[in-house]
C-alpha cells in the first residue's frame, strides 16, 4: 500500500514540475507548438484528394485533339543559325607551308617541332614498314600489337640515354598522363614549369602530389621554391626522408614555342640545390 502511495506522489510531483515548466516557457514559444501540433493533425487526418486527372480522365477524343493541337518549339530559335564556315581543305603534303583552298600558305600550327616531314628518307622509310606491317596492328601493345620494329627503337632509345630500358608510347598525351604518376603519388612533390602543356597538367593532377610551378623559363624562381622546400625539410627531417622531388618541364613549350634551358636544369639536379634530389 505504501508503495502504491509513493507511486502516485511521484506522478503527481512530475505532473506538477512539468505544470509549472509551462509557465516558466515563453507564450510565443507555447503558440508556436500548438500551432504545429494542429497543423500535424490536420496533414494526418485530412484525405487525398488525388489529381484533378486521377477524378476526371480524359476520354480518347480528348486525347487526340490535344496531340493534333500540340505543336513542338524548335530547338534552336528560328533565325539564329549561322551560316557554316567554309571548310578549310589542305591539298597538298603538310610541311612548313601548306595549299589551302588554292592558296599556299605559311603553317603557323604544325606540331613538326623536329622537322621530320617532308624528309625523304623517313617517308621511304614510312613506305617500306606500310609494305612489310601495314598501316597498322589495330590492337595495343599488351596483347599483340608489339611488333620488332618497336623493341630495337626502344633498344636504340635506351642506349642513346644511357638507361637500362626505354619504353615507347603511341601518343604523346598518354604519355604523359601515365609517365608522371607512375613515378610521383600523393606526399610527393612536383616542382614544374608554368606553361606545361595540358597533358602534363592532367599527369601532374593524377598522381595527387603537391606542385609548385615556378615562372616559365624562370631558374632563379625555381631556385627560390626549392629553398623554401629545403627549410621546411629542416623543420621536418622524418618527413623530408621519405618524400620524393621531380623537375617536369618540356624541351620546346607548346604554348609558348620557347626551349626550355635544360643544360641549367640538369646542372641543377647534379647540384642538388639546394639539399632536394630532382628527378
Amino acid at each position: 500500500m505504501n508503495i502504491e502511495l509513493g507511486k502516485a506522489a511521484s506522478f503527481v510531483s512530475q505532473a506538477a514540475s512539468l505544470f509549472n515548466s509551462y509557465y516558466e516557457i515563453p507564450f510565443y514559444h507555447l503558440i508556436v507548438e500548438i500551432i504545429l501540433v494542429l497543423f500535424i493533425l490536420k496533414i494526418l487526418l485530412s484525405k487525398s484528394t488525388g489529381s484533378p486527372d486521377d477524378r476526371h480522365p480524359l476520354t480518347e477524343k480528348e486525347k487526340e485533339q490535344l496531340i493534333a493541337e500540340w505543336t513542338p518549339e524548335p530547338l534552336v530559335p528560328c533565325g539564329s543559325i549561322e551560316k557554316s564556315p567554309p571548310v578549310t581543305i589542305v591539298e597538298s603534303k603538310i610541311g612548313k607551308h601548306v595549299t589551302i583552298n588554292g592558296v599556299e600558305c605559311l603553317n603557323m600550327a604544325s606540331m613538326n617541332f623536329l622537322g621530320m616531314i617532308g624528309k625523304s628518307e623517313i617517308e621511304e622509310a614510312a613506305i617500306a614498314s606500310v609494305e612489310k606491317y601495314g598501316v597498322g596492328s589495330c590492337g595495343p601493345r599488351g596483347f599483340y600489337g608489339t611488333i620488332d620494329v618497336h623493341i630495337q627503337l626502344e633498344e636504340k632509345i635506351a642506349e642513346f640515354m644511357e638507361c637500362e630500358e626505354a619504353i615507347i608510347y603511341s601518343y604523346g598525351f598518354s604519355t604523359l598522363a601515365s609517365a608522371i604518376p607512375a613515378y610521383s603519388k600523393r606526399g610527393d612533390i612536383i616542382f614544374a614549369d608554368r606553361e606545361v602543356n595540358y597533358a602534363i597538367q592532367k599527369g601532374i593532377l593524377a598522381s595527387r602530389s603537391r606542385v609548385e610551378y615556378f615562372n616559365h623559363n624562370d631558374i632563379d624562381h625555381l631556385i627560390q621554391l626549392l629553398e623554401e622546400q629545403a627549410a621546411k625539410d629542416k623543420r621536418n627531417p622524418k618527413k623530408a626522408k621519405v618524400t620524393n622531388r621531380f623537375l617536369v618541364t618540356e624541351g620546346i613549350f607548346i604554348n609558348t614555342g620557347q626551349i626550355s634551358d635544360l643544360p641549367k636544369l640538369i646542372e641543377l639536379k647534379k647540384k642538388k640545390v639546394p639539399t632536394a634530389t630532382l628527378r
